[in-house]
Parts: structure tokens; sequence; C-alpha cells
């Protein structure tokens, strides 16, 4: 597959996420309530539960959490409604970036998200401004493991819908539309295949490269979206140089 890797910006938060693994949880639980809320709690019947909950599991969240959210998200407990917002606008050296919320207080957002752009060389823009620079997704990532069978991993993952599939340095990358992405994940994991990464991300088609101090008031930048309660993903087109952040 040519290209950039779509598992080096995925891998690069992840990292960060590893220590946030808390707030991560929060997040998740968030990301779940939404899915329940808009189509109940039985996730044979809801596909954005399914893959609300692919996603949690790609995070290490314990079944405990997961099924206790969707407990919360069904029942009285639950009072809080949130919005969905997503920004976009530009960090330093032009990158382009896009930010998901879920909140319960539009004003506040907005705000704070500003104010981490500008903060950090970057400004907001329309909504529209950057996202003709992105494909919507789904991506789904593998861990190398010697008893998987790259083939056989690619035959599955094209036979059950995939558009794309790459060997990259230590993960294998599958690539299907957003339409697809339940269908092919459902497939792969009724053969037992286990994910680092499953979720529907806007994907860039072209990228910005990055260093030096742009490169450091950047990755502060998405550090700072990144442990803000109200954000949920942060998607960016930029271009570190090899081995960054290591």
């Amino acid at each position: 597959m040519a290209g950039h890797s779509k598992w080096a910006n995925i891998k690069h938060r992840k990292g960060k996420q590893d220590a946030l693994r808390a707030k991560i949880f929060t997040k998740l639980g968030k990301e779940i309530a939404v899915a329940v809320k808009e189509g109940g709690p039985n996730p044979d019947a809801n596909s954005r539960l399914r893959d609300a909950i692919a996603k949690a599991k790609a995070n290490n969240m314990p079944m405990d959490n997961i099924e206790r959210a969707i407990k919360k998200a069904s029942g009285e407990l639950s009072s809080v409604n949130y919005e969905e917002i997503v920004y976009e606008g530009y960090g330093p050296s032009g990158v382009a970036v896009i930010v998901q919320a879920l909140t319960d207080n539009r004003n506040r957002t907005a705000s704070e998200v500003r104010h981490t752009f500008e903060k950090y060389g970057g400004n907001l823009g329309t909504t529209g401004c950057v996202s003709f620079l992105f494909e919507k997704k789904g991506v789904l990532v593998v861990e190398k493991k010697d008893e998987l069978n790259e083939d056989e991993l690619m035959m599955m993952a094209l036979d059950a819908g995939a558009e794309d599939f790459s060997a990259e340095e230590d993960v294998y990358e599958i690539i299907t539309s957003p339409e697809d992405f339940s269908t092919v994940r459902e497939a792969l994991e009724k053969n037992g295949i286990e994910f680092v990464s499953a979720e529907v991300s806007m994907v860039p088609t072209t990228y910005a490269s990055i260093s030096g101090e742009a490169a450091e008031k950047f990755e502060k930048m998405l550090d700072k979206l990144e442990e803000n309660d109200d954000v949920q993903n942060v998607w960016h087109n930029a271009e570190f140089p090899e081995g960054w952040g290591e």
C-alpha cells in the first residue's frame, strides 16, 4: 500500500493516552453513553455501541467498566445530554487539525479549545476549512505476532470488505470505508483477531511536515487538547521527523 501509515499518528497519540488511562476510560464511557442514548443498550441492535465497545476494548478498558457505562447510560442516573461538536483549525506551520468534542456546555468547550489553539501558535477556523484534507475511514490495527500469518490476515480482511491492507514496522493496518468498518471488525473478531486500535478516524489525504520548535509547540497543543475532558478525538495531518517523541 502506498502512502503514509495511518498508524503513525495513532501510535504517536496512543503513547500519551497510556499515561492518561483513567481520563481515557472516562472519555470512552462518554462515547458509550452517547451510543446508548442514540440506539439503546443492546449492542446486537446498536452498531454505534458495538463500535464504541470495540474501541474501549482496544484501549484495554475492563469489561466491568464497559458494562457499568452501558447500565448507567440506560438507567435513571444519566440525565446529562452530550452534544457532539467538531472544530477545525490550524496548528503551528499550518498543520490541519480536527477536534471532535462531546460536551454539556458548548460555550465552555469552544472557549477552551480556541484558547488552546491560540496559546500554541494555531488558530480555529470555520467549518470545512480543513476537513477537505481528510477522509473518514475505519482503521483497524493488529499487532504483528509470530502465530499470525500476514497473507491469511490480509485475505480475511479483504474478503470481509476491507479497502486496503498494509504491513508496517510492528503492526498490520487495515483500512475500511466507514460503512464497512463494523462488518470487517466483527468478521476479524470472530476469527480471534485482537486489535491495538479499532476506530473510525479522519485520515489525512495530504501531510504537512513539521519539525524543531514548531513540532514541540504542536505536541504541547495536542497534549493540552487530549487533557480536555470534553475532547474525544484529535486528528491532524502533521508529519513529524522520523523517531520524533520516542
